[in-house]
């Protein structure tokens, strides 16, 4: 009798398991219906900029195996490097979509604004960091890694790329956009972030009418690019800390939920480097054929692909790295490592 009730005891609890992992399954899935790419495992935007307009196109990219990704990565970027070996004032296609021709910079500019316009006009639920109540996690820690990105971009453009040196004049629109961009993510009034930064992708609009007309400038020499990647590698060498530091600043371990921010933050962070590489392997590819650098932004930007593309299944775990648990912090941390190492040696090139 103990023991019918002891194998009536777990068959209930078996059973309750395997309906609870169902019914998270099944809510995780009608999420993704009703709000795509706005879950708690957000698929890589692919962020690409159209030859017309300002707008932007936006296309999950799901791939069935490792194969057919590596596949369309090379493809994708075997064709980028071959429109950048034409002239400087040519630009083909960069991330999955578009291709077009423009003015030197102007490939850039686009590809600085897409991946922020998307958080805040076309994500469901907005932008989010500073909401008053905040329902959700995974997304703002996103959205604060392109963000990050966003500022960096459009701080060096500032300061470097669209000036000859420090005594230059610096755009009037350009400077706008980049304090505009500084304000707090999670500044909800007076004035808001959405605000803020909308006013900051308009002003750039701004200047790219400017170089489109001849009025501004866009200088692709070394020593404009180098401080733009610096940077770059600088946000992705702390997010490669974060993702595989096994101990916080206290000597505390890193909780379940830092990891996932951690995490979330670096997607967001590669998610937007995407972009805005393919368009520096356009307008710079003079300078980087001239100093051997094509095929290092080449490793580099597949690198930032397969960051952006990764997917927890419902959430992140941090299961033992001899386990059989995944362990998705580290998993991330390989891709942003190597993006780490391909920026840092493209930088030492373009150096020497």
């Amino acid at each position: 009798m103990e023991k019918e009730f002891q194998v009536f005891v777990w068959v209930r609890i078996i059973g309750g398991l395997v309906i609870a992992v169902a019914l998270i399954w099944g809510t995780m899935k009608l999420i993704d219906l009703v709000q795509p790419n706005s879950s708690s495992h957000t698929p890589e935007i692919s962020y690409s900029s159209k030859s017309q307009g300002n707008t932007a196109s936006h296309a999950p990219v799901m791939h069935n195996d490792n194969a057919t990704q590596n596949s369309r990565i090379e493809n994708a970027h075997s064709s980028a490097m071959s429109q950048g070996s034409k002239a400087a004032d040519a630009h083909g296609a960069y991330g999955d979509t578009e291709s077009y021709k423009g003015p030197t910079g102007v490939a850039f500019v686009d590809a600085l604004i897409a991946p922020i316009a998307y958080e805040l006009n076309e994500r469901f639920w907005g932008w989010r960091p500073n909401d008053a109540i905040k329902l959700t996690d995974n997304i703002n820690e996103y959205q604060l890694g392109v963000l990050e990105v966003t500022r960096r971009a459009s701080t060096r453009l500032t300061e470097n790329v669209s000036r000859t040196g420090s005594t230059a004049v610096i755009n009037k629109y350009l400077e706008r956009a980049m304090n505009s961009f500084m304000i707090r993510a999670d500044s909800l009034i007076i004035p808001s972030a959405e605000s803020s930064y909308s006013e900051a992708i308009d002003n750039l609009k701004r200047y790219k009418e400017q170089l489109i007309r001849g009025e501004a400038s866009f200088y692709t020499r070394t020593d404009n690019l180098i401080p733009l990647l610096r940077s770059f590698g600088e946000l992705v060498g702390s997010c490669d800390e974060k993702l595989v530091k096994r101990t916080e600043d206290t000597g505390e371990p890193v909780s379940t939920f830092s990891a996932d921010n951690y995490y979330y933050y670096a997607k967001g962070v590669a998610s937007a480097l995407v972009p805005i590489l393919h368009a520096i392997e356009n307008d710079f590819s003079q300078v980087l054929k001239t100093r051997g650098g094509s095929e290092i932004l080449h490793h580099a930007i597949i690198s930032c692909h397969h960051a952006s593309e990764m997917e927890p299944w419902l959430f992140v775990t941090e299961g033992n790295l001899n386990g059989i648990i995944p362990n998705h912090r580290a998993n991330m941390a390989t891709s942003i490592s190597h993006a780490r190492f391909y920026l840092g040696l493209l930088v030492v090139t373009l150096s020497t």
